[in-house]
């Protein structure tokens, strides 16, 4: 074996949360690349192409059931569908059997959540209370979780992993409230009996749970066929990757002994052989190792528990691939398409204030509060400025805010304004949130 090739082996654990902010954070930077391509494109002179290649149909059979939509529908509300799905699995292993699973942990995070959205939909609401626009509140309750964890890598390992976990909890804890909220309170039914399959496919999904089963192509089907029923009922399909999430296995079906003994016993048994063949120069035990490689393999695919498996094959295409094609459908707006005097409308000024100012206080205030019932305990290593800091970011909503804003108002409300919005109030939260963080850090010098 060459020596080159040592340099492609983990030499310490690799822990879950690693894995997920690391893609996240490089995914939020994508986003934000192809969200200002997304703009570029559409105020260029090629910009009547840009609604042409959104608006192609694409029509989609299954027996006799056809679903003829144009391609932003299939990017909004099928590929949304697996970025749901991937952070619902993230947000259960944390809380079931990751850094989160104890009670008292996991309930600081989801105080501050629940605050964040219910102050930032109360300033909103208090701005459009009695207008249309009312409708809207669910809006800034979301959370781009990738952006945030973007802006939290630029300190890069001078953070407390605390931090990074209150971070990601809250942000996903608010987008996945937030989606089914707005879901429930405003889709539309198209198709009852589609509706009704759906809900009795998540039912066979639950009982398959409960019998334990842990077939995960078995549960990848019904939740496909789960998918596409919503999705001729006329509900985002994002609801599916949810509901998905909630029934995959957490625990694998080889326990952790018999794992380590396994390995112990191949490992040790690949080392006599190389004592007793003793290989010299230019010679290698290829057939043996080889042999030992697959075996582990085997062994390890035996091991990761369905839930972890899911995560790590589907990750890389939810943040490098479905959450970029979604902002590069969605992120752009006409430079001329709008007057200066229209920003200060009660939506636009309910979104901006909602994400800069209601995420921040609703997150401290309710956090305070689950601490001082003591119903939880701030982390030892996580400062109340750092926690501050958290809640300026969770006002990042860019594409989870503007994915709300699709699902409320659909085309019946000019996206302009909102988006201009929108994008304002997540890059001020941006600065100011990497401000009041980098400041803590330095404090805790």
């Amino acid at each position: 074996m060459e020596p080159a090739a040592d340099s492609f082996l983990h030499r310490r654990i690799v822990y879950p949360f690693q894995e997920f902010g690391n893609v996240m954070s490089r995914g939020g930077t994508l986003v934000v690349v192809v969200a200002l391509l997304a703009l570029a494109w559409l105020n260029s002179p090629w910009g009547a192409s840009y609604f042409q290649v959104w608006h192609t149909p694409l029509t989609v059979s299954f027996g006799g059931t056809t679903l003829a939509k144009p391609l932003l529908f299939w990017v909004n509300h099928a590929l949304m569908a697996l970025f749901f799905l991937v952070i619902t699995l993230e947000l259960k292993r944390l809380f079931r059997t990751g850094e989160l699973a104890a009670f008292r942990t996991a309930a600081f995070p989801v105080a501050a959540a629940l605050g964040g959205m219910a102050v930032s939909a109360g300033l909103y609401l208090y701005m459009n209370e009695g207008l249309s626009s009312e409708r809207g509140w669910t809006v800034p309750m979301a959370t781009d979780v990738t952006a945030a964890l973007a802006v939290l890598a630029v300190f890069g390992q001078r953070l407390s992993l605390s931090l990074r976990l209150f971070l990601s909890a809250v942000t996903i804890l608010q987008t996945i409230l937030a989606l089914l909220l707005t879901i429930v309170l405003y889709t539309s039914i198209a198709n009852l009996l589609s509706l009704s399959v759906g809900t009795g496919i998540f039912g066979l999904l639950v009982v398959l749970r409960a019998l334990r089963n842990r077939s995960m192509w078995l549960y990848l089907l019904l939740g496909l066929a789960m998918w596409g029923a919503f999705l001729v009922a006329g509900v985002n399909g994002a609801v599916a990757g949810v509901l998905l999430a909630l029934v995959i296995p957490v625990h694998a079906r080889v326990d952790e002994e018999d794992f380590i003994t396994s390995a112990d016993t191949v490992l040790g048994e690949l080392h006599a052989l190389k004592m007793v063949k003793f290989p010299g120069p230019g010679e290698e035990l290829e057939e043996e190792y080889q042999a030992t490689v697959h075996t582990l393999r085997a062994n390890c695919n035996r091991a990761l528990s369905p839930l972890r498996k899911l995560l790590h094959q589907l990750l890389p295409w939810a943040a490098y691939a479905v959450l970029p094609l979604f902002a590069l459908a969605n992120a752009a707006f006409a430079y001329n398409s709008f007057e200066l005097q229209e920003l200060g409308s009660p939506v636009a000024l309910g979104i901006f204030l909602g994400l800069v100012l209601g995420k921040p206080l609703g997150v401290l205030l309710f956090a305070g509060l689950a601490t001082l019932v003591r119903l939880t305990d701030k982390p030892t290593d996580v400062s109340w400025l750092q926690v501050a800091g958290a809640g300026m970011l969770a006002g990042i909503g860019f594409t989870m805010s503007l994915f709300m804003a699709l699902e409320v108002w659909g085309e019946s409300q000019p996206m302009t304004i909102l988006k201009i919005s929108l994008y304002g109030a997540s890059a001020l939260a941006a600065i100011l949130g990497a401000i009041l963080v980098a400041f803590s850090n330095r404090a805790s010098r």
